[in-house]
């Protein structure tokens, strides 16, 4: 059993609290391209319908929902139980629990493909980005894909420079987490990791996966989007 890392709570806070994810994908350019380009690589991605899709981290079932309305059968796990409670709501096509991608209860080789679209960069330790990505491969059938997503190393930087918040305190802040690639709360977002592309390669050979193909989502103009607001 995984020790279970302080961060957890922060984590579970910010869903519940503070943030509405249920929201993101609809409410803001970034989050609508997002979703198209996510939906698009799905598409590409995974098996033929009907497959058996489990959805780690799927919070309240924005994919989990679409996947299951064109004939998958999908499970979603998700560390809020609050996300949780949403997503058997909305989507009553899936089944949902709440769960840890470190340790997840189900059988070896039980689905024909993997999401991991939230759990890899709300796990700031390498280890245990590795055993997530290790639990998905054990459940994974032989040949099936995992799908991971991550948030880039610019982000921080990315993001704060388009609210206008680089300053002389948050300069600080920024240069730390580029350097490290464990966010800062004081950015407004919750306990996060963000990766260099190469961690990536290395992070999923080490879980004894195969070299992924790396897609970008949303690219480096984005913010212009949300200044656009198209």
């Amino acid at each position: 059993m995984p020790h279970h890392r302080p961060a957890e709570p922060d984590i579970r806070r910010y869903y519940t609290e503070v943030f509405a994810e249920a929201e993101r994908l609809h409410r803001a350019p970034q989050g609508r391209l997002e979703s198209v380009r996510t939906r698009d690589l799905l598409c590409r991605l995974l098996p033929a319908p009907p497959a058996t899709v489990l959805d780690v981290g799927g919070g309240p079932g924005a994919y989990a929902g679409w996947l299951a309305a064109a004939g998958h059968r999908v499970h979603l796990v998700d560390l809020v139980p609050a996300h949780v409670a949403a997503a058997r709501d909305a989507h009553p096509g899936i089944t949902a629990s709440v769960g840890d991608a470190r340790d997840l209860p189900l059988p070896d080789d039980s689905v024909d493909a993997t999401l991991l679209l939230g759990p890899l960069y709300h796990l700031t330790e390498r280890a245990d980005r590795v055993t997530a990505l290790r639990e998905a491969a054990r459940l994974t059938r032989p040949g099936g894909p995992v799908v991971a997503a991550v948030i880039s190393r610019n982000a921080a930087l990315m993001d704060l420079t388009r609210q206008g918040r680089v300053d002389e305190r948050t300069r600080p802040i920024l240069l730390a987490t580029y350097a490290s690639g464990v966010n800062d709360p004081e950015t407004g977002f919750t306990t996060a990791y963000f990766h260099r592309p190469e961690q990536v390669v290395q992070e999923f050979t080490a879980a004894g996966l195969p070299v992924p193909d790396l897609y970008g989502v949303e690219g480096s103009l984005w913010p212009l989007l949300d200044a656009l607001d198209v």
